[in-house]
């Protein structure tokens, strides 16, 4: 391998291997990455490190470690980045796109036939199902993060005081993820400060503003162009709200969820919270990164305001505004990966933000499980503090059931979760057919 530009500036090392071999190989990483980013990145440490031996071990944990400490799904980005250490920028785009589209493509054909037949008597008995096992899916993450997250003292205190903020206070996902990341700068990343900066810069001042320039005209130019042309106030919507969700999205999509679900459901409307849960059900259950459920509220929320066309137009600008800021990210951030990954206060920041993610997957369970669990869902303002006071005789006993029944499956049995929700889907099915003979 020889080093090359990639044309702005950013060194990489450009392979020799046929542009058909890499489509083959990255095609096959994209419709095998089921699972969510754990089991992504370990189909793409089999394939690229083991296999392939096109990347290294230091080289494949270093760029995992600096796509964790962006915004955005690790495991496209880890992938990009790949693609971009074998042919620069092409090979990068060849790669985050082959990660991306398969699963885009499912995910879009699901919105539309949900929105078509979503509310037939069927698939309102698979979705109820989904509910359930989906609620179990998040406690899941929720332990699954707390583990690998908090491990001081202080990292309890930021998960206590973010879940606080986002569930008493409704603090905005942006300010949490913004103080904790200030109190992990600064309490928690005093130490080894003499290993800072050890690390090997391969970009160029001049090519990482060029790259930054050229891909924030691409991010934007769909969304100025939409505002400027007039009638397309839900298009132009969907692009500021998803380009915003696009850098606040730290610590994995679960905490995108906390923000998203909340702010599309109770502040704008575009769908209901069930709905959200059953895109989320949707997500799960397709290739690709679990942050294409943002492509199933594009296009319900574009549906709504003008029909089929409408939703696959809000479809594909949620998709463009969520992931062409995961490749300026890479492209002007890849050659300094050596050098960020060496700094103590920046990996202080973004265990912070890890821990503060625990409480906001904290404060999504309980928003998503009182509302797939109770028919009538009041809330109470006492002061600054707002409260959902839950009727219990709406309590849904159905949704509890599949609810413990996954539980059992995911948490103690520990089987898969295509298997879980299959057998959620079919428990819903089941009580549906019940209801149906009993009336």
């Amino acid at each position: 391998m020889a080093v090359a530009d990639s044309g702005g500036g950013d060194a990489h090392r450009e392979s020799d291997i046929s542009w058909r071999r890499m489509l083959a190989v990255f095609w096959r990483i994209g419709i095998l990455s089921f699972g969510g980013p754990a089991a992504q990145i370990a189909v793409m440490h089999r394939i690229l490190v083991e296999e392939e031996k096109w990347l290294d071990e230091p080289r494949f944990l270093g760029a995992l470690s600096f796509c964790m400490l962006l915004p955005g799904p690790e495991a496209m980005q880890l992938a990009t980045y790949a693609g971009w250490q074998l042919r620069g920028v092409r090979g990068g785009l060849l790669a985050g796109l082959l990660f991306v589209v398969p699963g885009a493509l499912v995910v879009l054909g699901l919105a539309m036939l949900y929105m078509a037949v979503g509310h037939l008597p069927v698939m309102a008995a698979l979705f109820l199902g989904i509910k359930g096992a989906v609620l179990i899916i998040v406690m899941e993450a929720l332990l699954r993060v707390a583990k690998r997250a908090l491990h001081s003292a202080v990292h309890w205190i930021i998960a206590g005081l973010a879940f606080v903020a986002i569930f008493f206070l409704s603090a905005p996902f942006p300010l949490i993820i913004l103080a904790s990341a200030l109190a992990g700068f600064f309490l928690l990343g005093g130490q080894d400060t003499e290993k800072a900066g050890t690390g090997h810069s391969g970009g160029s001042v001049s090519g990482t503003v060029r790259t930054v320039a050229i891909w924030m005209i691409l991010w934007w130019t769909p969304v100025l162009l939409l505002t400027a042309l007039g009638g397309y106030e839900v298009l132009v919507q969907i692009g500021n709200f998803f380009s915003r969700l696009a850098v606040v999205t730290f610590g994995g999509a679960y905490a995108v969820l906390a923000y998203l679900a909340q702010d599309v459901v109770t502040n704008k409307g575009w769908l209901s919270a069930g709905e959200m849960m059953d895109g989320l059900g949707l997500a799960e259950t397709t290739p690709g990164p679990l942050i294409l459920v943002t492509e199933f509220v594009g296009y319900v929320a574009g549906y709504r305001a003008g029909g089929v066309s409408m939703g696959i137009a809000g479809a594909l600008v949620t998709l463009w505004v969520t992931f062409a800021p995961c490749f300026l990210w890479i492209f002007a951030g890849a050659p300094y990966i050596e050098q960020l990954t060496a700094q103590p206060r920046l990996k202080g920041a973004l265990e912070s933000i890890t821990a503060a993610v625990v409480g906001v997957i904290l404060n999504l369970s309980i928003w998503f499980g009182l509302h797939v669990l109770f028919a009538e869902l009041p809330s109470v303002q006492i002061g600054p503090v707002k409260l959902l006071a839950p009727v219990w005789h709406t309590l849904d006993w159905r949704v509890l059931l599949i609810g413990i029944v996954s539980a059992v499956m995911l948490l103690w049995r520990h089987q898969s979760l295509m298997r879980t929700l299959g057998v959620a889907a079919l428990m819903g099915l089941g009580f549906a057919a019940m209801d149906h003979f009993a009336g």
